[in-house]
């Protein structure tokens, strides 16, 4: 089992870059990683670290890739009390629902027990060409936080 699941949403590939990215950055700091492209419910475990890294598209909707799961923790309100996490958000700030989507999976996962480490990152890509450089600087305080929790 991976010390950490990294869970994608993208609709355009932005995040899942980034979500490898930040797998290959825990590796070599000992983490052994997953990363699921959309996964499902039956696809995690659990119990565990989940780090939440989804683009927003449209009116604050979620990536089309993450939609099922999003419907399956509201329909199903599993128990992910075992489960603590971390969320990385990318969007525009030009759009008055900047970030919807880790707004809308963050108070899902919390609906469901899941404990949130840290403060959710929101990349604004207005002000990042490259999403990677601040999501990795938001890890290296992240996984400090890990150690702690």
């Amino acid at each position: 089992m991976a010390d950490i699941t990294l869970i994608s949403g993208s609709t355009l590939g932005g995040a899942e870059y980034v979500a490898e990215h930040l797998a290959e950055k825990l590796e070599e700091a000992g983490f052994s990683t997953e990363t699921l492209h959309g996964p499902l419910l039956e696809d995690l475990s659990v119990e565990g670290i989940w780090l939440l890294i989804t683009s927003t598209h449209g009116a604050g909707d979620l990536p089309d890739n993450l939609q099922p799961l999003y419907d399956e923790l509201q329909e199903q309100q599993p128990d992910l009390s075992g489960v603590r996490f971390g969320s990385i958000g990318i969007g525009s700030r030009e759009y008055d629902t900047f970030c919807g989507a880790v707004d809308k999976v963050d108070a899902a996962f919390t609906a469901c027990g899941a404990k949130q480490i840290g403060e959710t990152l929101k990349i604004n890509v207005l002000d990042h060409d490259i999403p990677e450089d601040p999501a990795e600087e938001w890890l290296g305080k992240w996984k400090n936080l890990l150690k702690n929790d």
